[in-house]
Formats: C-alpha cells, sequence, structure tokens
C-alpha cells in the first residue's frame, strides 16, 4: 500500500487519480487552494487520509502547503497535478507579480520538490502542449513578450518535462516521471476535449503506486502508460539545469543537493 499526495485534488483529474488510489487500497491527503477547497476533496473522496491547504499561486501559500504536508509525514509519492490550464491562462500577476500560469504550473511543483520530505516516487503533470513551448526560456515572466495564453501554457508543461528530467538526473534513488493524461473534458479541458477521461487519471496513479516493472522506472515521459516522444530539446541537459536555476532565481529557493 502506498501514501500519496495529490496536489489540486478538489476536482478534475487530481481528484479522479485520488478516488482511483483509494479504491486500489492506498492512503491518499488531498488539496485545495484554500481550506474551503480542501473540504471539497474530502466531501469528494471521503476515504481519503486528509487534505491540507493553500494557494499555490503564491510562494507563501506553496510554503505552507510544503509544511502542512511535511506535518503528516513522509510520502511514498507525490503528484504534482495542480494547474492552470490553456483556456484559463489569462495574463494577470499573482502576489509575487508573475504569471498565474508560470507560478501554479511550473514554480510551485519546483518549490514544493525543494521543500518536501523527499518521496520515493515523483509525477509531474505534463501535457501533449508541451511539444509546442519555448525551448530557449528567455523572459519566463512574460514581461517583454507580448501575452498569448496558449504559449504560457505550453511553457509551462515543458517547464514540468525539464523539472521531471532534472529531478531524475540529480536525486537518482527517485522513481521521476511526467505525464500526459491526453486531452480530456475536465473543466480544465473543456467539453470538447475527445481523449478518454477514464484513462486520463490511470498512468499517474499508476507511476505513484504500481510495483509492475514497467513502472519502477525513472527520467521517462509517458502517455497511457507509454513512454511518449517529448520536445527533443528537453533532453538537453544544461537546459535542464539552467531551468532549475531560473526556478531558483525567481523563487529563493535553491534546489537541495543529492544525499
Amino acid at each position: 500500500m502506498a501514501r500519496v499526495f495529490i496536489t489540486g485534488s478538489a476536482d478534475g483529474l487530481g481528484q479522479l487519480a485520488a478516488r482511483l488510489l483509494v479504491e486500489q487500497g492506498h492512503q491518499v491527503v488531498l488539496h485545495g487552494r484554500s481550506p474551503a477547497r480542501a473540504r471539497e476533496a474530502l466531501a469528494g473522496v471521503p476515504r481519503a487520509e486528509g487534505a491540507v491547504s493553500g494557494d499555490l499561486s503564491h510562494f507563501a501559500g506553496t510554503r505552507e502547503v510544503a509544511d502542512q504536508a511535511n506535518q503528516l509525514g513522509v510520502f511514498d509519492a507525490v503528484i504534482h497535478n495542480a494547474g492552470i490550464g490553456y483556456r484559463e491562462a489569462r495574463r494577470g500577476t499573482t502576489a509575487d507579480g508573475l504569471p498565474p500560469v508560470l507560478a501554479v504550473n511550473s514554480l510551485a511543483p519546483y518549490v514544493l520538490t525543494c521543500l518536501m520530505a523527499r518521496p520515493a516516487r515523483l509525477v509531474y503533470l505534463s501535457s501533449g502542449m508541451h511539444l509546442r513551448g519555448d525551448a530557449s526560456l528567455r523572459d519566463l515572466t512574460w514581461a517583454e513578450r507580448p501575452w498569448n495564453g496558449a504559449q504560457a501554457y505550453s511553457d509551462s508543461k515543458l517547464h514540468d518535462v525539464l523539472l521531471a528530467l532534472a529531478v531524475a538526473r540529480r536525486w537518482p534513488d527517485v522513481l521521476v516521471s511526467a505525464v500526459s493524461p491526453g486531452w480530456v473534458a475536465t473543466k480544465m479541458g473543456g467539453p470538447g476535449a475527445n481523449d478518454s477521461l477514464a484513462e486520463a487519471p490511470v498512468t499517474q496513479a499508476w507511476l505513484a503506486s504500481s510495483q509492475d516493472p514497467a513502472a519502477l522506472v525513472t527520467g521517462k515521459y509517458w502517455y497511457h502508460q507509454q513512454p511518449a516522444t517529448i520536445l527533443p530539446a528537453a533532453a538537453d541537459r544544461d537546459l535542464q539545469d539552467r531551468f532549475l536555476a531560473a526556478c531558483a532565481e525567481l523563487t529563493g529557493v535553491t534546489f537541495p543537493v543529492s544525499v
């Protein structure tokens, strides 16, 4: 039995993955961006172990989530599911002066990875749209570029792949994966999505908990339990390291050295 923490699990794919894991007999801790959303998460998965709350759109809230999770002990796996979709990726700025899609999709998983007790497995939710991401890493905060929500989302999903591959290299004792759940009809995906909603949470739950030898690998990008193609630039170790350095500069949180 695995003990799994899932960010952004008040609804959508996070909650679907939580339900699947609980049905399989695993312990799950949920997350919502506010106490009210955390209660909604628990109402949707009443057999979950518990829920924490904190707004991942700003660093103070992300630190609160890390602190609450650490108080509950070490998890076997963390699924970094929380995200802002391409249809919701509006310009705006967070309390830290950053685009929300960058803060939630890119920087929050980085900060949580750095600050939470290291689990045995890490799963980062990406997207097939990462193939359209800008691998130059120029102007991550969109201070100079004309705003484009779809591009900002694609960039953030490329960041998740870069983060997963970088962590897999630096922490060889942890099984690290990135996952595309497909384009599915959640609140984020919208009603026009045509991929399988039933299959969408399966891969991340499998990677977080399964003893299947196929799941016990690291540094892969997955789609429906099969390794999938990444943007070739994402395999560049220098680019991965540059992304970690950019995250450290933007957040003030340095990636821990391997022990």
